[in-house]
């Protein structure tokens, strides 16, 4: 078995060990917005929000940062 397959097969087993782990209903409000929803879908959802604002941001950085150097080129 080689390591890749090792490791996701390990994450894998993590994963189900904290979704059966983390099955309780949870209740989110929001101003006048309320949604139940077990706690491990909501920690999946808030985990997968911050991968997406620091995605954005580190392009969005990694965008200036190019446009500046190439400005100052000219």
């Amino acid at each position: 078995m080689n390591s890749k397959l090792a490791l996701i097969v390990i994450l894998a087993g993590l994963a189900v060990i904290f979704v059966a782990q983390n099955a309780t209903e949870v209740e989110i409000g929001l101003l006048f917005w309320t949604a139940s929803m077990s706690a491990a879908l909501l920690i999946f959802f808030t985990l997968m929000a911050g991968f997406l604002l620091g995605w954005s941001l580190h392009s969005y950085l990694a965008y200036r940062k190019s446009r500046d150097e190439y400005v100052y080129l000219e």
